[in-house]
């Protein structure tokens, strides 16, 4: 089972320097799932998330001409694994007549989701590791994710490994806009995790 999710926003990594965090929405929920993406990635979806096209093409934009000259599309990302804190993406193209799913890193996948206007979906696995229940204002939602993603969390199939990591950048971001209250909340996620 999957969700589709969107780009909520970036910010700058404290944790990790020179990195980016990428934040997903869940469409019609209150799952975020926060992503440490390269500062090249991250330069290219804040181009996409203003509506600034560059002068000259770029590398995705390059892609996206070849593709098209060869009557192929990309019809929707897809993160679908989480191992040791790295996500998996894939794209599913179609040229009409048969799919091909291509592996993808996340940072590329999102990039192109975003030129190719497709969208974005994230496996239930993959939410219930690494996403946190946030509202729209940004508070911490006391909740469990089994019961948000439909998920029986007695199915071994689900067990993933939570990314404290992601949890650690959430926090940090919480912590310099000075929102401790959801700092606090993060914070005693993690000191649940590392049980």
């Amino acid at each position: 089972m999957r969700k589709e999710v969107r780009i909520l926003g970036l910010s700058y990594s404290q944790s990790q320097m020179g990195s980016y965090v990428l934040v997903l929405s869940e469409k019609n929920g209150n799952i975020k799932l926060p992503i440490v993406v390269k500062m090249s990635d991250a330069q290219r979806i804040a181009l996409d998330i203003e509506n600034v096209k560059s002068v000259r093409p770029m590398t995705h934009d390059l892609f996206k001409s070849v593709s098209d000259s060869y009557g192929i599309d990309v019809q929707e990302i897809y993160i679908y694994s989480l191992l040791e804190g790295i996500f998996y993406a894939k794209l599913v193209t179609s040229n009409g007549v048969e799919e091909v799913e291509v592996e993808s890193s996340v940072g590329d996948a999102v990039i192109l989701a975003s030129v190719y206007e497709c969208p974005i979906y994230v496996a239930n696995s993959v939410l219930k590791s690494a996403g946190v229940l946030i509202s729209d204002k940004g508070e911490v939602i006391e909740g469990d994710l089994d019961t948000e993603l439909g998920i029986d969390s007695d199915n071994p199939e689900v067990k993933g490994k939570v990314s404290i990591e992601n949890l650690t950048i959430l926090m940090n971001d919480a912590v310099r806009n000075e929102d401790y209250e959801l700092a606090s909340v993060i914070r005693d996620r993690i000191s649940e995790l590392n049980k």
